[in-house]
């Protein structure tokens, strides 16, 4: 079989044909949804302008990819799950928007590109990401799916999004800035990156109309994963690529953050993020037909970027 380098890691050609096909189904769908907010009136315009600049900036379309595929394992049709993932990756990019904020992070490159506050001005982009996250719940309700499993859906989102889960996270990250132990990093990684992950997760297979037993496994799946993605976060922004990241490095502990590197060195927080990302394989077992979300899993662990 064909094998292609990308990013440090060596890609299954059947893997990365798959990828691209649920990443170009999510963005295709999110150009439609953008194309009716272009459209509008001048004031309309301009916010929908920052709103595509940062929705079509690039990134791993994970979280969609992530609900495409679990809505798939569990007997569902993808195309029914679209307007579910595409709200997903609508608030990751609103969250990033608000995190680059100079009141938040402060971070000027996104992706390889100006910040939206940076490109558009500090009060567009705080309106973006507001109608972003708006625009999320709209596309939701969109869609061929009964009403009920539509409210379920909302459901999971606002739940992963809210004081919670991603928002309450953010309170940690920003509140508690210099005082955390591991527990406490953890939970911050927790809800600010694991819980829109567990939604996508859990909401395809809400979108399959799968059972109790496959949802939990699904949420057991994305919690280990989470945690494993962000503490690879961690250790990119020290030994990482900067062309590759699309930002720069260093910044965490340039502003004396926490991170799990921090706490645990690069060779702890490695096995660490190995462990977790075998117990979220060990998830998958509650499936069949996981060879993609399998693949796709090992390349969190080893990605460069």
């Amino acid at each position: 079989m064909t094998l292609q380098e990308n990013g440090g890691y060596i890609l299954n050609t059947e893997f990365k044909k798959r990828l691209e096909e649920l990443s170009g189904m999510t963005d295709r769908r999110l150009e439609d949804c953008m194309n009716g907010v272009l459209s509008g009136t001048a004031g309309q315009r301009k916010v929908a302008e920052a709103m595509e600049y940062s929705l079509s900036a690039g990134g791993k379309r994970i979280r969609p990819v992530l609900t495409l595929e679990f809505c798939r394992v569990c007997g569902g049709d993808p195309e029914a799950a679209l307007p579910a993932a595409c709200a997903l990756e609508m608030i990751h990019t609103f969250s990033l928007i608000h995190d680059d904020l100079p009141c938040m992070d402060d971070d000027d490159m996104r992706r390889g590109k100006p910040s939206c506050h940076i490109a558009f001005g500090e009060p567009t982009a705080l309106l973006a990401g507001d109608a972003l996250l708006n625009l999320a719940y709209e596309t939701v309700c969109g869609g061929s799916l009964p009403a009920g499993t539509k409210l379920a859906l909302i459901a999971e989102l606002t739940k992963a999004t809210g004081v919670n889960g991603m928002i309450g996270g953010q309170v940690i990250d920003t509140a508690f800035e210099g005082q955390m132990d591991e527990s406490m990093l953890l939970d911050m990684y927790s809800m600010k990156t694991g819980a829109l992950l567990k939604a996508a997760c859990k909401m395809g297979c809400i979108a399959a109309g799968a059972g109790d037993e496959k949802i939990a496994a699904a949420e057991l799946y994305a919690e280990k994963l989470g945690l494993a993605f962000q503490i690879i976060d961690d250790i990119l922004d020290v030994t990482g690529n900067e062309k590759l990241l699309g930002k720069p490095i260093g910044s965490d502990s340039g502003n004396e953050k926490e991170t799990f590197v921090s706490l645990n060195g690069i060779e702890n927080s490695r096995n660490t993020a190995k462990t977790l990302t075998d117990e979220a394989l060990s998830a998958l077992e509650a499936f069949e037909n996981t060879d993609f979300l399998k693949e796709l899993t090992l390349f969190l662990l080893k990605r460069e970027y």
